[in-house]
């Protein structure tokens, strides 16, 4: 609604006249109407003029949330102000003017906190604040109270089923039901049957009469994903259907109303589809009465920190443990094509789930595949008390037994000595003994290996700063 403060009769009379007759609502008020609710209802457009009471500035800083238009070069000055988006001038042109009130409904639609009332209550599932995903959120709220067919468009694995269940609960049908049928995972003889049902007997193995997916949707939203993978002979019934707004069931010739909304989505471009003859192209402008691009998960990337919670809230309630990831590592998944969209997202979340249970998942935990920063794992050094206990512990546990089973040449291959291994009557310097069977095993390693040290720490079983370390402390360099 435009609503016209000017005491200038003339002129507000003849700017309401020309509105009017575009097909625009607008509306002549006073001065005394600034405070009236109903006079003044939320969400105008209000066009000043002249004022013989009221100051033009101290009315539109009172109205912060209402765009403004001024009338008249006078007023030019208070074009600094943030809520007057123009000025219009006699004679008035209707070109400039219906692209300032376009302006105007730009300012009223993108006003801050207004997007907060669309919250994750309202959109179920919808997570991401990117503006890709922002204008999702806008045109399924624009489209929802409707009946108008919606194709909504996009990758797979992108969530178009989201979309349209979001379609669904923000519409007027959203206390019916939402009945989502899959085209391509159904073979096209059986299809025909699954949305519109069959009497009994009306082919082999209809043993009794059964309900179709239109009369199941019936009152509510009948989700038609993968629509570019009908068959050509179901697409002319289902054209028929939209039509119409009536069929019968396989084997019936009772027509049954379709009260239903039809909401249907694909990943393939039905325009091609078209020029090949794959697709019909009267039911693709059926279809596509209101269409919803989804955006690719590469394109709202930096979304990936809100659906990384999502998909970690989800996966929690279905298993109780969770995990989270380090900055760097979402920003290594940030950098990822995505090819398999957010789907590929959730399959990655629940790996490392299992792999990482309650723990932190760096770049370094990551599959190969989705690491783009380099850094270097982080490689803990333990006290040599430490070391020691656990060789000590080893040697105990299995390496005695596993000397003497092995015999003689496999022990003087081991130290050169064929008593490693049996404790002597008179006993042993336990902590020397460890110390001497290290330095004989790391010496054999290096000698074997040339002294290349990432070989040796390998046929050792260390780490290679570790050996580096040992051969320091052994002073077992090749000098």
């Amino acid at each position: 609604m435009v609503l016209i403060l000017d005491n200038n009769n003339n002129r507000a009379s003849s700017l309401c006249g020309a509105l009017t007759f575009v097909g625009q609502g607008a509306k002549v008020i006073g001065e005394s109407d600034i405070d009236d609710q109903v006079a003044f209802p939320k969400e105008s457009i209000i066009v000043l003029g002249a004022l013989s009471e009221l100051d033009h500035e101290q009315v539109i800083k009172s109205l912060p949330a209402s765009p403004f238009l001024l009338i008249g070069e006078t007023l030019k000055p208070l074009l600094s102000l943030a809520n007057v988006v123009g000025l219009i001038s006699e004679p008035f042109s209707h070109d400039v003017t219906m692209q300032l009130l376009h302006d105007c409904q730009q300012y009223q639609r993108m006003l801050p906190g207004k997007s907060s009332k669309h919250n994750s209550k309202t959109f179920d599932g919808l997570v991401g604040e990117t503006d890709a995903v922002k204008q999702v959120r806008f045109l399924i709220s624009q489209v929802a109270n409707t009946d108008a067919n919606v194709l909504i468009l996009g990758e797979s694995g992108t969530g178009k089923e989201v979309v349209a269940r979001n379609v669904h609960l923000l519409s007027k049908r959203s206390q019916g039901p939402f009945v989502p049928v899959n085209c391509g995972a159904i073979p096209g003889e059986l299809l025909e049957s699954e949305l519109f049902g069959h009497e009994k007997g009306a082919f082999t193995g209809a043993i009794s009469a059964r309900k179709g997916r239109f009369e199941l949707a019936q009152g509510g939203t009948l989700f038609l994903d993968e629509i570019g993978d009908m068959p050509l002979q179901m697409q002319v019934k289902l054209l028929r259907v939209l039509q119409e707004r009536s069929y019968e069931r396989v084997g019936g010739t009772k027509p049954i109303q379709a009260d239903v909304r039809i909401i249907a989505a694909t990943h393939r471009n039905l325009e091609i589809m078209i020029e090949s003859g794959k697709f019909r192209e009267d039911l693709f402008y059926r279809l596509n009465v209101f269409p919803i691009e989804n955006p690719s998960l590469h394109e709202r990337a930096d979304d990936i920190p809100l659906l990384l919670k999502e998909l970690m809230r989800r996966v929690n309630e279905q298993s109780g443990t969770t995990a989270k990831f380090t900055e760097r590592a979402i920003e290594s998944l940030k950098a990822h094509d995505w090819p398999g969209n957010i789907r590929e997202l959730a399959n990655l979340v629940e790996r490392m789930v299992i792999m990482f249970p309650d723990k932190v998942v760096d770049v370094t935990d990551l599959p190969n595949k989705y690491r783009y920063i380099e850094v270097d794992a982080y490689e803990p050094e333990y006290p040599e008390e430490l070391l020691e206990k656990d060789a000590f512990n080893e040697l105990f546990s299995d390496g005695f037994s596993d000397f003497e089973e092995e015999g003689e040449e496999a022990a003087d291959a081991m130290n050169g000595s064929s008593h490693i291994g049996l404790l002597p009557d008179a006993g042993i310097e336990l902590k020397d003994y460890l110390a001497d069977l290290e330095v004989s095993l790391i010496t054999q390693a290096l000698e074997r290996y040339d002294y290349v040290v990432a070989r040796a720490a390998e046929v050792l079983g260390v780490r290679r700063t570790t050996l580096v370390e040992k051969m320091k402390k052994y002073n077992l360099n090749r000098d």
